[in-house]
């Protein structure tokens, strides 16, 4: 496996691209809208946010990932989220993906709707029917096009965010790329966070399907910056079966090829979604080592990386690791606290700092030299059995509550 350049066009047949059209409020000059176009019919698979409030195009995108055909097509906004806006909200998808079919000479079911931004405000239909018209033309299959796109979809994103690999299966190249977006409001669980992923492999929807949401569980969802929610989350993957491969239609070696490097993809997406998690300083990454079984592993892991107490720990590089063991107490997961070992690690080294549930008398200065990085990892060996989990989030900042203090206005 081999990592690229090119996004969401680095697999044959896609293109994409970002303008922007004024649905951000005061026209910012930022790009809001986006557009992934495929040369050809795609499978399509996707998964979606458990909140019990599902945005308007989440609504949408279900039904036409399980019930339609073959997708062709992903429009994207940013600065309004579509949800909570009732049955004119699910209307406006509708017209969007009937312009989308006009403009593109495809059919209105062929199109999925994802948006992002804020939550009960109704989309300017009228100016997003006129980025349509705008951005099909202005489509390209290249590094540049999905970089635009990437960009569009950013809200209190600072960094765009791309990962692109490359694999061979039954002898042809394989390529997979993907970008996402999420900053803040980022507790995943199927934030605001919208991950859109393609592939030129040949492959069935119901192996597609079971790909995506198999990864889904060991990346995206182990990511949080805040602990809650969104109304949109979405990550939608179209395979076009451009790369000339044999069809996977089974759990064979070309499947787990192409699911390790989806993963691969996922995985790298997840991490930038932590890193830039709203007024982050650092990616704060929680392996779990050696728990009873799986979930335990998992849920320890959430359980530190979500800790409030712990991450304004990391902002401030104190190894104040009383917190996280504490946050393993209250995970719900039974283990035994005086078999547990820390450690910190970073490019400045690794400190064991607790041994069997005790500090080891390490040094402080140490301690806070490894802490002070843009990349920090917490490992928990609990020693209770051979499975491992981990999860990604971000410190917590004074630019966090600045940020959230006044994201309407």
């Amino acid at each position: 496996m081999e990592y690229i350049n090119g996004g969401v066009c680095a697999p044959k047949g896609f293109k994409a691209t970002g303008i922007e059209v004024g649905i951000k409020a005061g026209h910012s000059g930022k790009k809001d809208m986006a557009m992934i176009f495929s040369e050809v019919p795609c499978k399509a698979a996707g998964t979606f946010t458990s909140n019990l409030v599902k945005a308007a195009p989440v609504q949408w995108d279900k039904k036409i990932v399980t019930e339609s055909g073959d997708v062709r097509a992903v429009v994207i906004n940013s600065g309004v989220a579509n949800a909570c806006t009732g049955q004119q909200g699910l209307d406006y998808c509708e017209k969007l993906a009937a312009k989308v079919a006009d403009v593109a000479g495809i059919d209105k079911t062929s199109v999925l709707i994802s948006s992002t931004g804020v939550i009960g405000a109704q989309l300017p239909i009228d100016i997003m029917s006129e980025g349509v018209e705008k951005l099909y033309p202005a489509l390209e299959g290249t590094e540049n096009g999905a970089g635009l796109a990437a960009e569009a979809i950013m809200t209190t994103d600072t960094v765009s965010k791309q990962v692109a690999v490359k694999v061979q299966i039954g002898g042809k190249e394989v390529n997979i790329g993907g970008m996402c977006k999420g900053s803040g409001m980022i507790h995943i669980n199927m934030c605001t966070m919208l991950g859109f992923i393609t592939t030129d492999a040949a492959i069935s929807k119901e192996m597609l399907q079971k790909a995506l949401s198999e990864i889904i569980p060991d990346t995206f969802n182990m990511v949080s910056v805040d602990g809650d929610t969104s109304t949109n989350d979405t990550v939608l993957l179209l395979a076009n079966g451009l790369a000339g491969n044999d069809e996977i239609t089974e759990e064979n070696e070309d499947y787990n090829i192409l699911k390790e490097a989806l993963y691969a993809v996922c995985e790298g997406l997840s991490k930038k979604i932590a890193a830039d998690g709203e007024g982050a300083t650092k990616l704060f990454e929680v392996k779990v080592l050696n728990a009873k079984t799986k979930s335990d592993a998992i849920g320890l892991a959430k359980s530190i990386v979500t800790s409030t107490l712990t991450k304004a720990a990391i902002f401030g590089n104190d190894a104040n690791w009383g917190r996280i063991l504490c946050a393993m107490g209250y995970s719900g997961i039974i283990f035994q606290p005086e078999k547990v070992d820390l450690y910190f690690e970073s490019v400045q080294g690794k400190l064991k700092i607790v041994e069997d549930g005790v500090a080891t008398g390490y040094s402080e200065e140490e301690a806070t030299k490894i802490l002070n990085q843009k990349e920090v990892t917490c490992i928990a060996d609990v020693k209770m059995g051979e499975y491992s989990a981990a999860a990604w989030g971000c410190d917590l900042t004074y630019d966090y509550v600045k940020i959230n203090a006044d994201y309407r206005s």
